[in-house]
C-alpha cells in the first residue's frame, strides 16, 4: 500500500504519516524504516531534523540518511516486508535539483523521483510519503525556484495517482483525498 500525506509547512502532516506507519507496522509487526532526505545546512534545518529524531525515539524506527537517489535505499533495507516513512519529497526534490553546480531540469527530477519511488514501491509492503503543499503563497520566484514549483506540483501529482490513499493535513486534520481501498487510517 502506497500513502502519499501531504500538507503546508507546520501542518502536522509529518506526525500523522508517522501515525500511519507505526499502524501499518503494528498491524503485520513487520520492519520500520524512516528514510531521512533532508541535508542539514544551517541551525535552523538542524533543529527541524533534531525534533523529528526525538519524536521518532524508541518507535523503532530504522533511519536510512537518503538525501539524494532515494532508490538506493532499498538495498539498505533487509526485508522486503516492512513499511517505510519517506520525509520528505519536498526536500528530495530540492536536493535532487540543486546539489550539484547546475541545477538539473525538472524533466529529469521528475523522471528521477518517479523512477526511485518505483523502486521503493516494488521493495516493501507500504511506503508513506510525506510531501509539502508549496503552492499557495503567491510569491514572484526567479526561474530556478519557479522550475522547483512546478516539479513539485508533477511529482505530487504522480505519487497521488500512484498511491492507494492520498491524505492532505491541515492544522493537524487528516482530510483523506483518495482512498482505493478501506484502511484504518482515519
Amino acid at each position: 500500500m502506497v500513502i502519499l500525506v501531504i500538507g503546508g509547512s507546520g501542518s502536522g502532516k509529518s506526525a500523522y504519516a508517522e501515525k500511519v506507519a507505526l499502524r501499518l507496522a503494528k498491524d503485520r509487526n513487520i520492519k520500520k524504516y524512516y528514510l531521512a532526505t533532508m541535508q542539514i545546512f544551517d541551525n535552523e534545518t538542524q533543529k527541524k531534523a533534531d525534533r523529528h529524531r526525538v519524536l521518532r525515539q524508541g518507535k523503532g524506527f530504522i533511519t536510512i540518511e537518503q538525501p539524494i537517489d532515494i532508490g538506493k535505499a532499498s538495498e539498505k533495507m533487509e526485508a522486503e516486508d516492512a513499511v517505510a516513512l519517506l520525509e520528505c519529497i519536498t526536500n528530495l526534490t530540492a536536493n535532487e535539483m540543486f546539489s550539484k553546480e547546475t541545477a538539473i531540469s525538472e524533466t529529469k527530477v521528475i523522471a528521477k523521483i518517479t523512477k526511485d519511488v518505483e523502486q521503493l514501491i516494488k521493495k516493501l509492503t507500504h511506503l508513506v510519503i510525506v510531501s509539502g503543499n508549496i503552492f499557495e503563497d503567491g510569491a514572484i520566484y526567479d526561474p530556478a525556484t519557479l522550475g522547483y514549483i512546478r516539479a513539485m506540483g508533477i511529482i505530487n501529482q504522480t505519487l497521488a495517482a500512484m498511491a492507494d490513499e492520498v491524505v492532505e493535513v491541515v492544522v493537524g486534520i487528516p482530510i483523506v483525498l483518495k482512498r482505493r481501498k478501506q484502511t484504518c487510517m482515519s
